[in-house]
């Protein structure tokens, strides 16, 4: 019965080109309705602050029909920042999907392999040693997950990447980042630590084009490369020696992967911060959603900047513009989500 529900759910498609491939029904519609989600999000979104604008109005000025306050507001002050958000979300959900499909491990996220305290410590360093700018900062916190990365990957090299080594020695780089960051802050002045502080929270306060557009520009070159990938990508989770004998080069499309995901990772982080659990739960959301197995990439990503839009939104309308860093609200229904889903693994005698 449910290989005839899976075979109902799939489609064959074929193109006039004579191309075919398999269409899972489900996660499509999975897929187009999460997009919608983050579309609606991001208008009501972009309507939220201190001086509101309904959601006819934010379409209205979109589109270039708003009076010259509204355009303002909209296309200067807060479409940047919206902006962000669903890239930087985006970015992380993907990222998220590839770094546990290619460690096997739903723990295999950036939160705890040490990516994201590998940027927080490479802003750290130009923020407490050099009291850089801004840009400075970003592009600190870019080389620091950047090295990072590098480092985890060459640590979990014996013969080829193995997802549990890769797990284990981002774990132990993650707790020594983290002394390293608890380091820098306790030698930093009080203004270079209050100032930390609120970049390791996550925030896409005063987020504007110039983080846009290298966010924008790398999406446009990494999504269709990981995309492409996906095939092989899914083939290895049967196992190496299956994927090879399927003609899967399984050693430089997982390096391949991970790097894409290090520079996915790293660059959102550079522009929000450390958004918190975004990449641990996006993709176990869209997976759950799809009921498809596979890494689900386009789902995640979808996932990814429905889940940091919402929060967003979210942390306006409770707290106020600006009071609540995203951070903060992703760290909390990312914990809440996996107090439940430890109980309903429980519950269900998988742990």
């Amino acid at each position: 019965m449910k290989t005839l529900r899976a075979a109902r759910a799939t489609r064959a498609v074929r193109t006039p080109g004579g191309l075919s491939f398999r269409l899972d029904v489900r996660a499509a519609g999975v897929v187009l309705a999460l997009l919608l989600a983050a579309l609606l999000a991001s208008v009501v979104l972009i309507g939220t602050g201190d001086f509101p604008i309904s959601a006819g109005d934010v379409l209205k000025t979109l589109v270039g029909g708003g009076n010259a306050g509204q355009e303002f507001i909209v296309n200067e002050l807060r479409l940047p920042r919206v902006l962000v958000g669903l890239l930087v979300g985006a970015s992380l959900g993907l990222g998220g999907a590839l770094f546990q499909a290619v460690s096997r491990n739903p723990l295999g996220s950036p939160d705890i392999l040490g990516l994201s305290q590998g940027a927080s410590a490479g802003a750290l360093v130009v923020i407490v040693l050099f009291s850089g700018s801004a840009a400075q900062v970003t592009l600190g916190a870019l080389a620091g997950g950047l090295v990072t990365g590098v480092a985890i990957y060459l640590l979990s090299w014996k013969q080829g990447v193995h997802g549990y080594r890769l797990v284990l020695v981002g774990i132990g780089v993650s707790a020594i980042l983290t002394a390293v960051n608890g380091y820098l802050l306790t030698v930093s002045d009080i203004v270079d630590a209050a100032r930390a502080v609120v970049w390791m929270t996550g925030s896409l306060s005063g987020r504007d084009w110039d983080q846009v557009w290298p966010l924008l520009a790398l999406c446009a070159v990494l999504v269709p490369l990981v995309l492409g990938n996906a095939r092989g990508l899914r083939m290895m989770e049967m196992g190496d020696d299956v994927s090879n004998a399927l003609g899967v080069r399984v050693e430089r499309v997982r390096a391949l992967l991970l790097v894409a995901a290090v520079l996915l990772v790293a660059t959102a982080t550079a522009a929000a911060g450390p958004v918190s659990f975004v990449a641990l739960t996006a993709p176990q959301l869209a997976r759950r959603l799809t009921r498809s197995p596979g890494p689900n990439l386009l789902a995640s990503l979808c996932m990814g900047a429905a889940l940091l839009v919402t929060a967003d939104w979210l942390s306006q309308k409770v707290f106020g513009a600006d009071q609540m860093p995203v951070g903060v609200v992703t760290g909390v229904l990312g914990g809440v989500y996996l107090l439940w889903l430890l109980v309903t693994e429980r519950k269900a005698g998988r742990i």
